[in-house]
């Protein structure tokens, strides 16, 4: 066995390893990094320069932005009045409780850019009250887990950003339009489904609102939501970059729960901000030991080997993408969504672009299928954490979620074969 092999394999082997063992992943990427960076005889030196490297960028400012900017209005009361809003606008219609849970992740996703944060907020009272009306908890978790994988599509996705860190030269900026018409043809989608199952099963209406009362709800709710349009209207005006505008939109949240609404008083707002930093030190350390993990893969050549195993499956560009979709489908069941992206960005993007894949296209591909993957057992987050909050199994929540997943699926292929869809948006840029 030759060098280069032995050394994939302890880079591999070895990080596998100590996952296996529950060793924080951060840890676990920088230590099979260092062993194999010993057993090749790389200076230390240059894993550290790697590591701080991985950091040295301009985009990576917007993660602690978006990340501040999310928990402010999480915190800040802005999910309990996007979901009366939602209510106001679809809670009449059959099954009118499950369209308002997706549009209220399709509006909050648009603010929060997490899977998670959606579930934790808007789930956390749209569950239960889901329950109440007479839903099945298991039909209401999957509702809105599968509608909160708009969060990592929609603008301002955190996602978005690891990719475009890793892939090193990706526009955020186009990253970020291309996420809107797939979370919207995915939004669309859901309603759809749920407005046939509400059919199929008398799924009740929900309660009409007054014009006036309506109105009242909209604007109060408004305010919230103008923060979408800082982000993307500054961005296709040129006004500012997506980094500019997660700083600007983190001011407008924190004036907004602090002065209009009135929900963030000072010791809220510490606690916010430790809350922050503590999330912000872990999205540190995974980033800058995969970044390090990622020279070694380019190192010992392992994405031209991965290439080489793809392309002996089919040549064939479709068949390709379809093994590559595969790949991330499975992976996505095993392992944390923003690890993934750091670590497979580097393997599979340039397999990618030998087939001819656009790398805007290619990040929306590879967000849809890690998004899937939050849903899936058995370390999918959403799942878990929705079903925490509906108090049911995971075994019963499958059965509730199997024709979510073929639409979710059907969504992706629609993606992956139609690249046309994502980059029609951030065409608008060139």
């Amino acid at each position: 066995m030759d060098q280069q092999t032995l050394g994939a394999l302890i880079l591999i082997g070895l990080f596998l390893l100590l996952m296996f063992l529950r060793v924080p992943i951060a840890f676990a990427l920088g230590v099979s990094s260092l062993a194999t960076a010993f057993y090749l005889d790389i200076p230390t030196l240059v894993v550290a320069h790697r590591m701080v490297n991985g950091l040295n960028s301009f985009t990576f400012l917007a993660v602690p932005f978006f990340i501040l900017a999310g928990q402010l209005m999480g915190e800040g009361g802005i999910s309990d009045r996007l979901v009366r809003f939602a209510d106001t606008l679809v809670g009449r219609f059959k099954g009118g409780l499950a369209q308002a849970n997706i549009v209220s992740s399709t509006m909050f996703g648009g603010i929060s850019g997490s899977s998670v944060a959606d579930i934790a907020s808007i789930g956390s009272f749209l569950i239960p009250s889901m329950v109440k009306r007479g839903y099945r908890p298991g039909y209401s978790v999957a509702v809105t887990i599968t509608s909160s994988v708009q969060g990592v599509l929609i603008p301002p996705s955190q996602n978005m950003i690891y990719y475009a860190l890793a892939a090193g030269g990706v526009s955020l900026e186009k990253l970020f339009l291309a996420g809107y018409v797939p979370g919207i043809i995915l939004g669309g989608g859901l309603m759809c489904l749920c407005w046939i199952l509400a059919v199929r099963q008398g799924h009740p209406a929900g309660e009409r609102h007054s014009f006036r009362k309506a109105v009242m709800v909209a604007l109060e709710a408004s305010i919230g939501l103008f923060t979408i349009a800082i982000i993307i209207g500054g961005i296709v005006l040129g006004v500012f970059t997506a980094t500019e505008s997660a700083a600007v939109a983190t001011v407008y949240a924190l004036i907004v729960t602090r002065f209009v609404y009135r929900t963030m008083p000072f010791h809220k707002i510490m606690l916010v901000l430790k809350q922050s930093l503590g999330t912000l030190a872990t999205v540190v350390a995974i980033i800058m030991t995969s970044s390090a993990f990622a020279f070694l893969l380019a190192y010992l050549e392992i994405p031209n080997s991965l290439a080489n195993i793809i392309f002996s499956i089919s040549s064939n560009p479709v068949i390709a993408m379809l093994a590559i979709n595969v790949l991330l489908l499975v992976l996505g069941m095993l392992m944390d969504m923003g690890v993934l992206i750091l670590l497979l960005t580097p393997m599979l993007l340039p397999v990618a672009q030998e087939l001819g894949v656009d790398p805007v296209h290619f990040g929306v591909i590879m967000i849809i299928n890690l998004g899937i993957g939050l849903c899936t057992p058995p370390v999918g987050t959403s799942l878990m954490i929705g079903c925490s909050i509906g108090k049911v199994s995971i075994e019963k929540t499958l059965k509730d979620l199997i024709p979510f997943y073929l639409l979710m699926f059907t969504v992706l292929m629609l993606v992956t074969f139609s690249p046309r869809l994502v980059l029609w948006l951030p065409g608008l840029l060139d």
